[in-house]
């Protein structure tokens, strides 16, 4: 049984808003993000300092094991977000809605993306899509629910998109993002995740735009920057995208730490004495005492039996 320590709720921690996202690229001070699925990663990236925490659609993909992020449902969501929402005190806590959560209907769309707020204490919901999601993005915040953009490559697209390729590399290709970009923030988005994307794209539209552009794959002119966490650990099993960097290899430390316990089992190196429970002295004794009565008293039981 593992014991948590509890942090010191008395600790101070300035909460991170979107009046706080929106004051950084004001300012000029990056924004720093993760993905995050459960709650022991979700309290270690948020004392860390990071600035926004997703519970991204790519948890199918990590932690479920899935092929694309398609399969992944508003349950499953919502389980996780619950689990992350448990451990964030400063950062802000921001939803994937999984693919067939919005797409289908407004009505639903909506009804889904306050699940996130209500049910989960997610505090924005992000939606993949750009010109075609503007009347949904306006209902959503006429609804009082935040709404993170992304445009670019779009993980749930990945079929239209015949895979994950960089987009925007064409004139026109780039005009639409630019619009898709301006319409969003017209629409009410709170900031536009920029994936997949060449850097001089989106350092133009961080410039067009007023509110924060967040980049994943769109260089370093986005006013922040966010990974998958499991992508920046070595946790994801795949080979890692061009704009990914590895900041440690915790697959190699818990494959080796486990590997050492198997071990440790198998020679009884592991539990040591040091690591058992032990009883008083006294107790001890009473029972090697017992135990000495119960030999002697086998012993007059057999002799009587030969006899």
């Amino acid at each position: 049984m593992s014991m948590t320590q509890l942090r010191d709720p008395l600790a101070p921690a300035q909460k991170i808003t979107s009046q706080t996202l929106l004051e950084r690229k004001q300012t000029g001070v990056p924004i720093t993000a993760l993905t995050a699925y459960d709650y022991a990663t979700a309290r270690l990236v948020d004392d860390a300092g990071i600035d926004m925490l997703l519970v991204g659609d790519s948890l199918a993909q990590v932690v479920l094991g899935y092929e694309n992020t398609l399969p992944v449902t508003m349950d499953e969501m919502l389980h996780h977000t619950r689990a992350v929402r448990r451990a964030v005190r400063r950062a802000m806590l921001v939803a994937d809605m999984p693919y067939g959560s919005y797409q289908l209907e407004l009505a639903e769309g909506v009804r889904n993306a306050a699940r996130f707020l209500k049910e989960a204490g997610a505090e924005a919901v992000k939606i993949e899509g750009g010109s075609n999601r503007l009347e949904l993005i306006e209902r959503l915040t006429d609804a009082e629910i935040p709404v993170v953009g992304h445009i670019g490559l779009t993980p749930q697209s990945v079929h239209r998109m015949g895979g994950y390729r960089v987009q925007g590399k064409s004139l026109a290709a780039i005009r639409r993002l630019r619009q898709d970009a301006l319409a969003l923030e017209r629409a009410g988005v709170i900031a536009i995740v920029l994936e997949g994307i060449p850097r001089e794209v989106a350092a133009r539209i961080t410039a067009e735009v007023a509110i924060p552009t967040i980049g994943i794959g769109a260089g370093n002119s986005c006013d922040g920057q966010i990974l998958v966490l499991n992508d920046l650990l070595n946790l994801s099993f795949t080979p890692p995208a061009k704009f990914v960097r590895r900041y440690a290899d915790v697959a190699e430390v818990i494959s080796g730490a486990i590997k050492h316990y198997r071990e440790d089992v198998q020679s009884r190196a592991f539990p040591a004495e040091s690591e058992s429970y032990h009883l008083p002295a006294e107790i001890n004794e009473a029972i090697a005492d017992e135990t000495k009565v119960a030999t002697r008293n086998v012993v007059k039981l057999s002799a009587r039996r030969k006899a």
